[in-house]
């Protein structure tokens, strides 16, 4: 298997879509029974301890997932060493995540889940309505399922 142990997720305030691919991510770790695997997230512009936003919260809710628990986090070197792979929303999070030391382990969520160099950002929810939280949530999830199906692929 993947030595993959942490992964990091990173959008900007760590509000909304970091958390949603998180907690996306650590469903599939818990469903598959891998109580080692940890998933965190943190944001390039986050205010430390800030809660999910309302939208993502209520989307991950409908979906059996509870971020009441999540407090945002600062993107910081320490977060980024701490982290086996750190996927970001954005090419420009991906760019700040490289600055902190993250070299060779940063890759945006699109790319890495398409196993490619490019690919899209995901949109930003931030200030839309509820429609927008759960587009945002139905781009994630066959971003997260082909990330977890990487991990858990054998290392060659």
């Amino acid at each position: 298997m993947n030595p993959t142990r942490h992964v990091v997720f990173v959008c900007s305030g760590n509000t909304c879509r970091s958390p949603l691919a998180a907690a996306l991510l650590g469903t599939l770790a818990r469903e598959a029974g891998d109580d080692a695997f940890q998933v965190s997230s943190a944001g390039t512009s986050a205010w430390d301890g800030s809660p999910a936003s309302e939208g993502s919260y209520l989307v991950a809710l409908e979906r059996g997932m509870d971020l009441g628990p999540h407090r945002a986090q600062v993107l910081t070197n320490e977060v980024v060493r701490s982290a086996d792979l750190v996927l970001t929303m954005t090419a420009a999070q991906a760019v700040r995540a490289h600055e902190l030391g993250g070299a060779g382990r940063v890759h945006t969520l699109s790319a890495y889940a398409a196993n490619s160099e490019l690919g899209p950002d995901v949109r930003d929810p931030y200030g839309g309505a509820l429609e927008d939280y759960r587009a945002t949530l139905e781009e994630l999830e066959p971003l997260i399922e082909a990330t977890w199906t990487r991990l858990r692929r054998p290392s060659r």
